[in-house]
C-alpha cells in the first residue's frame, strides 16, 4: 500500500501546570526582577531577527540588496546585524503561518469479492418477475439488454441475461420436455388417442370409462379429458403407460387396473378421475413455474428440494407431477434419462423434434368486452382461478347475473361474445370462440367459456361478432353452487393467467391477483371491484360503462 500522506500541522505543547508531583512556590522579588530583564533581552532579539529578514529578503524577482544595515540597538543584536547578508538567489517566501485542521484518517479500501453470477437465456413464456423468483433474486438485480428494459408483458426468447448466483443444492437441470409438447398446442389438435391406443393394442384399447357422464372408449377418455385441461395427449398416454403399461400392455398388473397413475384417493379409482388428478398436476406445475410462484418441490416424506431455475415450464410440470407420487431417491430414477423420458421417446420419438415457441416476447391480448349484454348489470363473483380444476391455471374470471333465486336457478339473460370469432365447440356447457379463423382452439387466440346452459346454447361453427348472444348462465358442466358463466382465454394452447402479465381487460377493467384462489379485483380508471360470491353491492358491474 503507499505511504500514508503527511500533513503539515503546528504541534503545540504546552508546559504542564499542576500535577499530583508538583510542588507550588512563590517567587520572591529578585527571581521575578530577573524575569523581566531576561523578557526585555528576548524581546530585543526577536525584534531585531525580524526586522533583519523583511530588510534583506527580497520579493522574488527583485534586485538583490547590496546594503541597508538597521543600527543595532543592544549589544546582542549588534552581534546579529554585523553579520553580512547572503547574496543568494532570492528564495521564495514562506507559507502563511495557518492552524491547519488535522485530516481524517484516509478510509481503509475494503477488497469486496466478485458477488458469482450466471447467464441465462430467457425461454418462452418468461417474464422478468418470474425469473427473478426462479433465480432468488430482485427484478432490479437482473442485467438485461436495453431492448428488454421496461418490457410490459413476456420478454422475447433468446435474450441473454446476467443474473446473481445465490441458490445452491439445486434439482436436476435436464430438460425433459419442451413446453409445446406439454399443452394441448398445435401438434396435439389433431392426434387421435383411440387411434393410437389400437394401434398399440395394449389394455387401453378396449377399455371403456366415464368423462361427462359419457361412456367413452379408453382412447377417448384421454382426449376428452386432454382438451379439459388443454394438456397435450401424448403427455397423458405417456403417464399412463409408464405408470400402468396401459397402452402397450394387453394384460397389465392386477395392481394397476384400479388408481392407475398411481394417485391414491378412496373413490377416484377409475382412469377418468386418476387422468383428471394426473392432467391438473401437470397444470399446477407447469403455470406454478410461469407465475415463479412454483420454485421447490415437495415429496410425500416433507423433504424438499429447490428447483434448479434454467428449466423451462414442460420440464418443471413433469417435475412436479413424479414429486407427489414419489420420494427423492424414486423420483430421481423417474426423471433420469433410463425413466419417464425413455417411455416417452419410445412412444412418439424425441419431443423436442416438434417444440416450438409457444409465447412470444411481449404478448398482447386482443381487444376484449364483458360477457354479457351492454347496459346490464352483473356480479364480479370469482377472481383468477383454475382454468378448469381448482389449483390448476389461475387464467378464469366468474361472472353471475342478477336473480332473486340463489343457486343454480334457470337465467333469461344472455352471455355474450367478448370478441367476434368462429365458434369451435359447443358441449357439455363448453363454449369455445376462436380468434385467428383457422377453426382451431390451439393455435392463436381462443375464448373459453363454461357454464352455459344447454338451451339457446350457440352451434359449433358459428361466425359471431363482438356482442353476440352465444348461451344463458348456467350450472351445466360442472360443479357449481349459483348460476353464473366462467372464462378463460389461451394463447397456442396455453391457458393465459387472467391477473399474470398479459391480464384480462375486459372494457378497460383490468385483473388483479387476490390473496387465494377465486379472490382479486377488478380495476378501472380508479375504482376497484373485488370479487366475491356473495353477489353484494360492492361487486355490481355494469356493460358499457
Amino acid at each position: 500500500m503507499p505511504d500514508r500522506p503527511r500533513h503539515l500541522t503546528h504541534v503545540v505543547r504546552r508546559n504542564q501546570t499542576g500535577g499530583p508531583n508538583r510542588r507550588n512556590r512563590r517567587e520572591g522579588p529578585v527571581s521575578g526582577g530577573c524575569l523581566i530583564l531576561l523578557g526585555f533581552i528576548f524581546g530585543g532579539v526577536i525584534l531585531a531577527g525580524v526586522l533583519f529578514v523583511s530588510l534583506t529578503s527580497a520579493a522574488p524577482g527583485a534586485p538583490t540588496a547590496t546594503s541597508a544595515v538597521l543600527a543595532p540597538t543592544t549589544p546582542l543584536a549588534t552581534a546579529i546585524a554585523t553579520q553580512a547578508p547572503p547574496t543568494a538567489t532570492p528564495e521564495p517566501p514562506l507559507p502563511t503561518s495557518t492552524f491547519l485542521v488535522p485530516s481524517p484518517s484516509p478510509t481503509a479500501i475494503v477488497q469486496v469479492e466478485a458477488r458469482p453470477t450466471v447467464m441465462y437465456m430467457t425461454q418462452s413464456g418468461d417474464t422478468l418477475a418470474a425469473i427473478a423468483a426462479r433465480f432468488g433474486v430482485n427484478p432490479d438485480d437482473i442485467r438485461q439488454p436495453p431492448v428488454l428494459e421496461g418490457a410490459a408483458t413476456t420478454l422475447s426468447p433468446g435474450q441473454l441475461l446476467v443474473i446473481p448466483s445465490v441458490l445452491s443444492q439445486l434439482g436436476p437441470a435436464e430438460k425433459l420436455m419442451p413446453d409445446s409438447e406439454v399443452i394441448f398446442g398445435p401438434s396435439a389438435a389433431r392426434f387421435d388417442s383411440t387411434g393410437f391406443a389400437k394401434e398399440q393394442g395394449g389394455y387401453l384399447a378396449r377399455y371403456k370409462g366415464f368423462v361427462d357422464n359419457i361412456t367413452r372408449a379408453g382412447g377417448d377418455v384421454v382426449d376428452a379429458l386432454a382438451r379439459q385441461h388443454s394438456v397435450s395427449p401424448r403427455l397423458l398416454l405417456a403417464l399412463l403407460e409408464h405408470q400402468a403399461g396401459w397402452v402397450t400392455n394387453p394384460s397389465p398388473a392386477e395392481s394397476t387396473l384400479n388408481r392407475p397413475l398411481g394417485y391414491v384417493h378412496p373413490y377416484r379409482t377409475e382412469l377418468g378421475a386418476q387422468l383428471n388428478w394426473a392432467a391438473n398436476q401437470i397444470e399446477i406445475g407447469y403455470y406454478g413455474w410461469r407465475a415463479g410462484t412454483l420454485t421447490t418441490l415437495t415429496f410425500p416424506d416433507g423433504s424438499q428440494l429447490r428447483m434448479d431455475p434454467t428449466l423451462n415450464a414442460g420440464t418443471a410440470a413433469v417435475q412436479f407431477f413424479f414429486s407427489q407420487l414419489y420420494n427423492r431417491a424414486e423420483w430421481e430414477e423417474m426423471i433420469s434419462p433410463a425413466g419417464f423420458p425413455a417411455t416417452y421417446r419410445r412412444l412418439f420419438g424425441d419431443p423436442f423434434t416438434r417444440a416450438f415457441d409457444v409465447i412470444p416476447g411481449n404478448l398482447q391480448q386482443p381487444q376484449l368486452s364483458l360477457p354479457f349484454l351492454r347496459g346490464q348489470t352483473w356480479y364480479f363473483s370469482g377472481g383468477p382461478h383454475g382454468a378448469w380444476e381448482v389449483g390448476g391455471a389461475q387464467a378464469a374470471l366468474d361472472f353471475a347475473p342478477a336473480s332473486l333465486e340463489g343457486g343454480c336457478a334457470p337465467s333469461e339473460a344472455w352471455v355474450t361474445a367478448m370478441a367476434a370469432g368462429q365458434v369451435v365447440r359447443s358441449e357439455s356447457g363448453i363454449v369455445v370462440i376462436d380468434l385467428d379463423g383457422d377453426g382451431s382452439e390451439s393455435t392463436g387466440w381462443a375464448l373459453f367459456y363454461y357454464h352455459i346452459a344447454n338451451q339457446d346454447r350457440v352451434a359449433v361453427g358459428a361466425i359471431v361478432e363482438r356482442g353476440a348472444r352465444i348461451g344463458h348462465p348456467s350450472c351445466q358442466g360442472g360443479r357449481a353452487t349459483g348460476t353464473h358463466v366462467h372464462v378463460s382465454r389461451k394463447f397456442n394452447g396455453e391457458w393465459i393467467l387472467a391477473g399474470g402479465p398479459v391480464p384480462f381487460d375486459l372494457d378497460g377493467w383490468v385483473a388483479q391477483n387476490g390473496a387465494a384462489e377465486y379472490q382479486g379485483q377488478l380495476v378501472k380508471d380508479g375504482v376497484v371491484i373485488e370479487a366475491c360470491t356473495c353477489t353484494a353491492a360492492y361487486t355490481a358491474i355494469t356493460a358499457g360503462r
